[in-house]
């Protein structure tokens, strides 16, 4: 059966960021920019990224295009004789089922909260009141299993249209929206009373603020959300590297994806940092910035209602497109292993995912009491945990080692397929730099995960 192809490449690079963009650049980047120092920690992350991130998709991607398969069968492909590299491949695919698990939960409170923010259900509500609405709502599993099983219905019920009727269409116009939200939102918070202290904090860097934190915690915060924040190790990228063409080098695809997810994490930045600093608001609050500090802020706020339902809609697009390449993954695994069809995929998995995704909202009140990493922690933090510090991190080793060693698919091969066509050329001789030092940081990043997890 011939691989169904993405129409063109601009759906490709929007296809590709909507799954890089999620969560991690318009959540959790704003609170670790505001933990971590301001504007010096972003000149760090975006070096980051550059140094740790893009070698790393261009190989997902050139395993990708090689192989002409996603994550299930793409080791098998391209792996030499004898060698157990596809192995990995059920890692991967629990990864993405993992994800799924709880990623589905949090776009399902973003939806609910775009609904709220729109009927006015905060108006008028005190910061207190305000925060009760998150506490009751994580006591609802009845409404938090409707909202998870919306998203999970409404984003297979895309994949199952087809790569290019339903995904690539889809997405590039939920990308393009999101854009243009965060472009009203940025100009309505750069203009705020008192916004330009967000601003100087968000764009002048301070190393004072730097020292103060530490360096060595700041360029680990770094290194870890330049990693997290794109997916990559778990097969994301690969099945898209497998729906494109050789006309384009895959340094310079991997550049355009890069710069379009960073463009978004910083211009939640600009949303959220002027309207924090207009209303006197820590932007250090960690993940309750987004579901009970910002509804307040937009409280007070001249047309708040409008801009706070606004953002919920642009966090929901954000987390969709995330959730939609995730499914396409689920379903391009499925259909590599069993030659099931899209639709039929689609109906088997959004039974499988509504089913896991329980324990999840379960662990917010009717098994509250398990805390599998210690006290104060619940089901989706031991979820996030297995992906973020480990699948994510050992799977991208994998696909390291796989690329540049002579016992996997061997840097001459990756390099012949990474610079097939026009464009940015991966550069020989930073083959040193792949097979070594990159391997290192990671190994750190997997340690020091442990230990900030485990060893308070």
């Amino acid at each position: 059966m011939k691989r169904e192809k993405l129409s063109s490449r601009l759906g490709f690079i929007l296809l590709s960021a909507g799954c890089a963009i999620g969560l991690g650049n318009v959540w959790r980047f704003p609170y670790i920019v505001g933990q971590y120092g301001g504007a010096a920690f972003v000149l760090i992350y975006i070096a980051c990224l550059l140094l740790l991130g893009l070698p790393i998709i261009i190989m997902e991607y050139a395993v990708g295009r090689g192989s002409q398969k996603s994550i299930a069968l793409a080791f098998d492909e391209l792996e030499p004789r004898g060698t157990k590299w596809h192995i990995y491949k059920w890692f991967g695919m629990g990864g993405n089922y993992l994800l799924a698990m709880y990623y589905t939960t949090i776009t399902g409170w973003l939806l609910l909260y775009f609904f709220k923010t729109l009927r006015g259900d905060f108006n008028g509500l005190d910061a207190t009141a305000v925060g009760n609405q998150f506490s009751s709502l994580i006591n609802q599993p009845l409404t938090m299993f409707i909202f998870m099983t919306i998203t999970v219905i409404l984003c297979f019920g895309i994949c199952s249209m087809g790569l290019q009727n339903g995904v690539e269409k889809i997405t590039s116009k939920m990308m393009v929206a999101l854009l243009i939200l965060m472009v009203a939102l940025g100009i309505n918070s750069i203009f705020l009373k008192g916004g330009q202290g967000g601003l100087e904090f968000y764009l002048k860097p301070n190393l004072a603020a730097i020292q103060e934190v530490g360096i060595g915690k700041v360029i680990f915060a770094a290194l870890g959300q330049s990693f997290f924040t794109l997916s990559i190790g778990i097969g994301a990228m690969t099945i898209f590297g497998s729906y494109i063409d050789k006309k384009h080098a895959l340094a310079g695809e991997a550049l355009h994806v890069l710069a379009l997810d960073t463009l978004v994490a910083i211009m939640a930045g600009f949303i959220i940092f002027p309207a924090c600093f207009a209303f006197g608001v820590e932007p250090s609050q960690g993940p309750k910035l987004i579901f009970v500090t910002l509804p307040n802020i937009f409280n007070h706020m001249f047309l708040g209602q409008l801009w706070g339902a606004l953002f919920f809609l642009f966090m929901s697009f954000a987390a969709l497109s995330t959730v939609i390449a995730i499914f396409q993954n689920i379903i391009g695994f499925s259909s590599d292993l069993t030659k099931v069809s899209v639709k039929k995929s689609s109906l088997i998995n959004a039974i499988v995912i509504i089913v896991l995704s329980l324990p999840c909202i379960l662990g917010f009140n009717v098994l509250q009491n398990i805390t599998p990493l210690g006290a104060g922690t619940n089901i989706m933090d031991l979820e996030d945990f297995i992906v973020s510090n480990n699948l994510l991190p050992i799977g991208s080793l994998i696909f390291l080692l796989f690329c540049t060693s002579k016992y996997g698919w061997g840097f001459k091969n990756f390099l012949k397929e990474a610079n097939e066509g026009k464009g940015i050329k991966f550069p020989t001789w930073a083959r040193l730099y792949v097979s070594y030092v990159i391997p290192l940081i990671i190994l750190w990043i997997f340690i020091q995960g442990y230990i900030s997890t485990f060893i308070k």
